[in-house]
C-alpha cells in the first residue's frame, strides 16, 4: 500500500540502520507499474551500492498488497532448485509462498529478483512468468552483460530497463532536509535571472561539499550522521575496495583494476584519450577496448566516445577507440585521486571547501559534470582538432538537441586564460 507522507524512499536494510532516502527513479518504477500493468519486467540497472535493493523493495512495500523479495547473492539451495524446472508455474508459485511465508495475490502482488546477474537461469525465465501475467516482476543486477552471466541463457526482451545512478545533486539535498535550494536552482535558470554574487558562492559552497562526498547512500548516509569527511572517505574506500574485487573477479590478470585504479591521473594529465597501456602492458588496443567495455558495463565508469565528425548524429562518427574514463560519482573520484594518502594528505578535500581548487585540479570538475550530464541521460561525446601546430583543441563534451550542438567546456574557478 502507498505511504503517501514518503512517496520517494530509498532506505538500506543491512546490519548498520541508515537513513531514508528520497530518489528521483521511484516515479518511472510508479509510470512502469501504471502503464504496463503486468506485461514487462522492469530492470533497475546500476553500479553496487547505488540502492537498487533498497529502493526495489520500498517500491514493492508501498505499491503491492505483499511480495516476494529473492536475494541471489544469498538465496537457499531450495530456491535454487525451483528454477530448475518452472513449466508447472502453480507449483512453482505455491512453494514459494511457502518458503517465503507470503500469500501473493494475483495482480496485487510484486516478485523481486535481486542481483539477478548471480541466476541467469532466473532472468530467462521472466519471458514465461511475464506471460503467466498473475504477478509484476522487478529485477536488479549489476555486471548485467559480463559474458559469464548471459553465458547460455536467452535474454528476455519482456524487460523494462531503468537505471539507477548515485544520488544527483537534488537527491542530495533532499537527504540533508533542504527541499527549497534544488528548486530555487530551477527557478533561476528558468528565468534567466542571477540571484546576486553572495547567493551564488553560497550556494557553489554547497555544490563543492556535495562532490566531497559524492552520491552513495552509505557515503551521504555518513556525511549526515557524523559530519566528518574523514569518516566518509573510510566509507567510500570500502566501495571502491568492493568495485575492485568485482574487476579482479571480471578479469583475475587484474588489468582492469590497474585501468580503474589509473582514471584520476590520465584527467590530470590532460590526455586527448584514456591509453590503456600506461595501465596495463597489453599488446594491441584491441584487448584494452575489451576492458573499456567491461569497466562500463559495470557502471562504475562513465565512458565518454571521441567523435570524429561533430555533427549532430554523434554516433554515426563514434571512435571506440578512443575514449576517455570518469567514475559514476564524483565522491569515489575525489577518494580515488589519492587512493595511497592519508585521508589528511587528501588535498582536494580541503581547496574544494576553502573554494581553492587550482588549475590542475579542474579535472574533478569535469568529473562532476560528466556524473550530471549521464545522469540526465545524455551519451558523452568530446572532440578534438588541430591548433595548427603539435597541440590539439578539445571541447570537454558534445550534446545534440534536435538539430543542435552543444559544446560544454569545463574549467575551474582558477583558470584565467582560454581560446
Amino acid at each position: 500500500m502507498r505511504n503517501e507522507k514518503l512517496p520517494y524512499l530509498c532506505n538500506k536494510f543491512q546490519s548498520e540502520k541508515i537513513m531514508v532516502f528520497k530518489r528521483k527513479l521511484y516515479d518511472k518504477m510508479l509510470a512502469w507499474k501504471q502503464e504496463r500493468r503486468g506485461d514487462s519486467a522492469l530492470l533497475i540497472k546500476g553500479a553496487r551500492r547505488v540502492g537498487k535493493s533498497t529502493l526495489v523493495e520500498e517500491f514493492a512495500k508501498n505499491e503491492y498488497d505483499s511480495y516476494v523479495l529473492i536475494d541471489f547473492a544469498q538465496n537457499s539451495s531450495e530456491i535454487d532448485e525451483l528454477f530448475e524446472n518452472i513449466r508447472d508455474l502453480n507449483y512453482f508459485f505455491l512453494r514459494l509462498q511457502g518458503l517465503f511465508n507470503v500469500v501473493l495475490y494475483e495482480r496485487r502482488s510484486c516478485i523481486i529478483f535481486d542481483e539477478v546477474q548471480l541466476k541467469p537461469i532466473a532472468r530467462q525465465a521472466i519471458k514465461y512468468l511475464v506471460k503467466d501475467g498473475r504477478y509484476d516482476y522487478i529485477e536488479t543486477g549489476s555486471l548485467l552483460s559480463i559474458k559469464k552471466n548471459v553465458k547460455n541463457i536467452l535474454i528476455p526482451s519482456e524487460e523494462t530497463r531503468l537505471t539507477l545512478h548515485p544520488m544527483d545533486f537534488d537527491e542530495f539535498r533532499w537527504a540533508v532536509g533542504d527541499e527549497v535550494l534544488p528548486e530555487l536552482i530551477r527557478q533561476s535558470f528558468a528565468l534567466k535571472r542571477p540571484l546576486g554574487q553572495a547567493l551564488h558562492r553560497d550556494w557553489m559552497r554547497i555544490l563543492r561539499t556535495y562532490m566531497s562526498v559524492g552520491g552513495m547512500p552509505q557515503a551521504v548516509d555518513t556525511y549526515i550522521k557524523t559530519n566528518n569527511l574523514q569518516k566518509v572517505d573510510e566509507k567510500k574506500r570500502e566501495i571502491i575496495m568492493l568495485y575492485d574485487d568485482d574487476f579482479r573477479k571480471i578479469d583475475d590478470s587484474g588489468n582492469i583494476s590497474k585501468m580503474f585504479l589509473e582514471i584520476p591521473s590520465q584527467l590530470a594529465g590532460n590526455a586527448n584519450r584514456f591509453i590503456a597501456s600506461r595501465a596495463v602492458k597489453s599488446r594491441g588496443g584491441r584487448r584494452g577496448n575489451v576492458y573499456i567495455s567491461d569497466m562500463a558495463d559495470s557502471q562504475v565508469v562513465t565512458i565518454a566516445y571521441h567523435a570524429n565528425d561533430p555533427n549532430v548524429g554523434f554516433g554515426m562518427n563514434r571512435d571506440d577507440s578512443r575514449c576517455k574514463m570518469y567514475l559514476a560519482d564524483t565522491g569515489l573520484f575525489v577518494t580515488l585521486a589519492f587512493w595511497d594518502k592519508e585521508y589528511s594528505e587528501n588535498t582536494v578535500y580541503r581547496k574544494l571547501l576553502s573554494d581553492k581548487l587550482s588549475v590542475n585540479l579542474g579535472y574533478v570538475y569535469e568529473n562532476l559534470v560528466a556524473q550530471m550530464l549521464s545522469a540526465a541521460g545524455h551519451t558523452l561525446y568530446y572532440y578534438t582538432f588541430p591548433d595548427g601546430s603539435n597541440h590539439n583543441y578539445e571541447i570537454d563534451f558534445l550534446l545534440s538537441e534536435e538539430d543542435k550542438i552543444i559544446p560544454i567546456e569545463v574549467k575551474s574557478s582558477g583558470y584565467r586564460t582560454h581560446k
